[in-house]
């Protein structure tokens, strides 16, 4: 019964009391229309998953050049802020709460995809092992310009605009993404970081783009409605670091002594098996927990089971959800009821229309 599981107890997150512990993960789709901007398609997809303890709507870049794949929304312009509003009233008119995850691809991008045709820009001139989608097909990402040491002030600020943009659009928090190789990962890891002014070198010097960045969002929004998304033991988009438990440790200390809302961790998977594996020493919930007391994410292909276990030990306090919310719009209801999940559709994650986004189908009765 669910009232026996930890994953339906209530929660404290910043402000906000939640029913239960099973979050929408944030999960680009490129489905954005024109301008970047959210869609009627969108509205009705959030709505779906309003049931989600809190929905963490998908990566938003806060300025042009911030993009990174086609058909992702933004967050910098009067158009963009207007269709998430739509989308954040969707989601309280069901209920829900909503947080939008602030992003910057940094070097992951091309030309194709930056305003007249720019070179994206990084920590470092150093290229990435990946590619941007642009809408003429998939490209090997460019080399990167290095950015000025006073040219970084000015992406601090856009992440800032970005999070009161999101807060102009009814967002109830905000996240930043950290993860995934994008542009503060870029610059917390060395292995994309080769820079000798304030910004690099150290673990301090590289994690100085981070915290500045959380200054300038935690600034509009408070700290208790601010998280960061991290993947320490990733190495999407060809990312790495030399120390990655010394670098990681540090992180989560110094955002804890920040006071922000939550940490929010992915975990490394076992290609194609729907278990968790554990992580590198120093790198998992488990182990990043004594340097992060306060409230916890995790993500990585979890299931019923595998979350109600993370719970239990303690290891975190929710517990975000990808694919089988993707597939499953109703997820909290078929966990509590112990009802068979809809098989999601690879083929239709990314860009298109409403099959395999909006048309999955629902329980007959939702308890949420």
């Amino acid at each position: 019964m669910s009232q026996d599981l930890k994953l339906f107890s209530p929660v404290k997150l910043g402000p906000y009391d939640l029913p239960h512990r099973i979050v929408m993960a944030p999960l680009t789709r490129m489905r954005a229309g024109d301008g970047w901007v959210p869609t009627d398609l969108n509205v009705e997809y959030y709505a779906q998953r309003a049931s989600a303890a809190f929905v963490l709507a998908e990566a938003s870049q806060v300025a042009p050049e911030g993009m990174g794949y086609h058909s992702t929304p933004g967050i910098h312009s009067p158009e963009q802020i207007e269709g998430w509003r739509r989308v954040t009233e969707a989601v309280h008119a069901r209920g829900g709460r909503i947080f939008l995850q602030l992003w910057h691809s940094g070097r992951i991008s091309h030309p194709l995809l930056q305003p007249d045709g720019g070179q994206p820009i990084g920590p470092s001139a150093v290229p990435a092992d990946g590619l941007a989608f642009t809408l003429d097909g998939p490209r090997p990402c460019a080399e990167p310009r290095a950015l000025e040491t006073d040219e970084i002030p000015e992406i601090v600020d856009q992440f800032g605009k970005g999070a009161r943009n999101a807060m102009d659009a009814g967002f109830d928090g905000v996240e930043l993404h950290g993860a995934n190789g994008y542009i503060i990962d870029q610059f917390l890891q060395d292995g994309a970081n080769h820079r000798t002014d304030d910004y690099g070198g150290s673990i301090e010097n590289r994690s100085r783009f981070l915290f500045d960045v959380v200054r300038a969002v935690t600034e509009i929004w408070g700290r208790d409605r601010v998280g960061v998304r991290l993947s320490p033991c990733g190495t999407y988009n060809g990312i790495f670091d030399s120390d990655p438990q010394s670098l990681f440790r540090h992180v989560a200390s110094q955002l804890s002594r920040y006071g922000i809302g939550y940490l929010h961790i992915i975990e490394p998977r076992i290609a194609g098996v729907e278990t968790v594996d554990r992580a590198p020493e120093g790198l998992g919930v488990d182990e990043l927990r004594p340097y992060f007391p306060g409230t916890m994410i995790t993500a990585g292909a979890y299931n019923r089971e595998s979350a109600e276990s993370v719970l239990r030990a303690g290891n975190a306090d929710l517990v975000a959800f990808g694919r089988l919310f993707l597939a499953n719009p109703d997820l909290p209801a078929r966990f509590a009821a112990g009802s068979p999940l809809n098989p999601y559709d690879r083929d239709t994650f990314y860009g298109g229309d409403a099959r395999g986004y909006t048309d999955y189908p629902l329980l007959a009765v939702e308890p949420f």
